[in-house]
């Protein structure tokens, strides 16, 4: 059973959310809803999914560093039907029947596959699978949500004020996969823009052979 605490007892930035059946623990917090309006979807998840969304059905944790969709119409970025529908259209490791239920907070994509959660890197199109199930999941990421999250460099932008809002990711120019040796920029951008982005450098680089120089083509 989830239990939050309510937002009225404390400040949000301080929300936190547990759950004994997942021992977990939300910090961070700048968005979360609880209402499922997109019962269509809902009702196509795997029993582990919807007893986690039936109490926090979207959330953005860790200033933007996690952000888990929800069964809901709008809005859209936060909405699980508007990637899930989309997102196996590009990526070629990819099925219909995989689920991307959250992201971190440059875009790369944490999937459930057959009870399993994989991480997708956005830029090159890799699925690793991580070995955790669900819960295992939700467990490493709040116990040490840095390392597993991969939040340092995140959390020093946010030190320099370089923040996320709601419905943002960070866009990272030149992308992490090509070496520079000018000083990378990171701008907060709509969180469909960025995915698009990283769809665009997928597409792009997929068939190129490693060392290959190239122009990147930015709409």
């Amino acid at each position: 059973m989830l239990v939050l605490y309510p937002v009225k007892q404390v400040n949000k930035r301080a929300l936190q959310g547990r759950c004994k059946a997942y021992k977990m623990e939300f910090t961070g917090i700048i968005y979360h809803n609880t209402d499922i309006s997109d019962k269509s979807t809902f009702d196509k998840l795997p029993k582990e999914l919807q007893d986690f969304f039936s109490q926090v059905n979207g959330i953005i944790a860790y200033n933007g560093g996690l952000q888990i969709r929800g069964c809901i119409n709008e809005p859209e970025w936060i909405s699980l039907e508007a990637i899930w529908s989309d997102l196996h259209k590009t990526y070629d490791c990819l099925t219909k029947e995989d689920i991307p239920f959250a992201q971190d907070a440059f875009g790369d994509q944490f999937i459930w596959r057959n009870g399993h959660i994989h991480r997708l890197s956005a830029e090159f199109g890799e699925l690793e699978d991580l070995e955790l199930d669900f819960s295992s999941f939700l467990e490493k990421e709040t116990e040490n949500p840095v390392d597993f999250l991969m939040l340092e460099s995140f959390n020093q932008l946010y030190d320099s004020d370089i923040r996320l809002s709601p419905g943002q990711l960070m866009n990272v120019y030149p992308p992490f996969m090509f070496d520079t040796n000018d000083n990378r920029s990171f701008k907060p951008v709509p969180a469909k823009e960025q995915i698009d982005f990283l769809k665009s450098i997928y597409l792009q680089t997929k068939d190129l052979p490693d060392g290959q120089q190239m122009k990147i083509n930015i709409e």
